[in-house]
């Protein structure tokens, strides 16, 4: 039996993860002696060892690439884990900066089915075929505070689902919510609305929080009280946002999250990657159907 070494009262002291500090555990690392949880353990040849010994390849017997420490959905732990989001930040804000100084530019990106029968109209939307607006306007905004509020939001919510999901994973749910979001607009909303933004995208990641949170049982009710939150604005009158990209966005995250965070380890990778093929096949069902009711 492994016995702590120290005084008394340390023999009394609950042990914590030296990488989750917040997270109690009974578990050493087999190599350095280091307290770890249930996410940090790989297997060795014997008990368990921490991710930087298998990175070094410390004791396995294997070469450092052969138990490689991997993410609660299975994706690599990268050395930045805010990689991704702070690509998307600085996306989103190039976009920002550059259609502030061309309008003709922001009606090329933001979302529209179809415009108005106007002869000075200067372009068309989604229903004649320029269907790259489901994607452009993800990363489209026009007033300071609806940008500032997003990224806001994407760094808050993005830099713990990117740690815990890997930098492949959290893009799929990115992008998958945001399309779904798009879409979702497209097909319910009145086809000569404009509307941008990323909040699909943004209410994917509250639903894959959630869904994470879950999993993890941590206390969920503050992103509860932040979903509700943000849900309240959504359909308040006179605040001229587009729930349908919200609920979009939210449905396809929470699909998705539970795919990434509890697929069977055996079968990880197609049952995440199927999950989200799945969506961005709703996504061009959903674009089909009202590219033809518009037509």
């Amino acid at each position: 039996m492994e016995q702590q070494a120290g005084s008394p009262q340390d023999a009394h002291t609950p042990l914590v993860c030296y990488r989750h500090p917040d997270r109690e555990t009974g578990i050493r690392c087999t190599r350095c002696e280091r307290p770890i949880c249930p996410d940090c353990m790989v297997s060795a040849s014997v008990g368990f060892q921490c991710p930087e010994c298998v990175r070094s390849g410390s004791g396995t017997g294997h070469a450092p690439d052969a138990s490689r420490p991997r993410t609660i959905a299975g994706g690599s732990i990268a050395a930045d884990p805010r990689l991704v989001t702070k690509i998307l930040v600085a996306v989103n804000l190039a976009v920002f900066i550059a259609v502030q100084s061309s309008q003709s530019l922001r009606n090329d990106l933001y979302l529209i089915g179809s415009w108005p029968p106007a002869p000075f109209q200067p372009t068309q939307g989604v229903a004649e075929g320029e269907w790259w607006r489901l994607v452009t306007s993800m990363f489209t905004h026009e007033a300071v505070w609806h940008f500032a509020f997003n990224m806001l939001s994407l760094w808050w919510l993005g830099g713990p689902l990117e740690a815990a999901l890997g930098r492949a994973r959290y893009l799929a749910l990115y992008f998958c919510s945001g399309l779904a979001g798009s879409a979702f607009t497209y097909l319910l909303a009145d086809p000569h609305t404009a509307s941008l933004g990323a909040s699909g995208a943004i209410f994917g990641l509250f639903g894959a929080t959630a869904v994470l949170l879950r999993r993890l049982q941590y206390d969920m009710r503050p992103i509860i009280a932040l979903l509700v939150i943000n849900l309240i604005f959504t359909f308040a009158p006179g605040f001229n946002i587009s729930w349908q990209a919200h609920i979009g966005g939210l449905v396809a995250g929470v699909i998705i999250g539970y795919a990434m965070v509890h697929a069977p380890r055996e079968r990880r990778a197609l049952v995440q990657y199927g999950t989200c093929a799945l969506v961005l096949a709703a996504v061009v069902v959903m674009t089909v159907l009202r590219t033809m009711q518009l037509a």
